[in-house]
């Protein structure tokens, strides 16, 4: 298996992911390359906690233009992960 630190890249902080911490759920940038199994696996690796479902989405880049140079950002993948009840990360705190 793969270094937990390589398959989860940073947490998500915006308004939609911070509403679902409410329903025990974070949200991680992952590595596009990852499964749910791993994505799973890692998580309670580092954080200690019990995972009962993960979701992943494949988020396309967007159509960047500087003067007349025409880029794109790059794509990702996104993990919303529902932890057991009573379990919490602690990174997510005070945000």
């Amino acid at each position: 298996m793969r270094n937990p630190r390589d398959i989860i890249i940073k947490p998500v902080v915006s308004e939609k992911s911070t509403e679902l911490l409410a329903q025990n759920k974070h949200t991680f940038w992952v590595d596009k390359k990852v499964n749910k199994t791993e994505v799973k696996k890692a998580i309670e690796e580092l954080f200690k906690v019990k995972v009962v479902k993960v979701n992943t989405i494949n988020v396309k880049g967007r159509k960047k233009r500087i003067r007349q140079i025409v880029g794109k950002t790059p794509d990702r993948k996104k993990a919303i992960v529902t932890l057991r009840e009573g379990d919490k990360i602690e990174i997510f705190e005070g945000v």
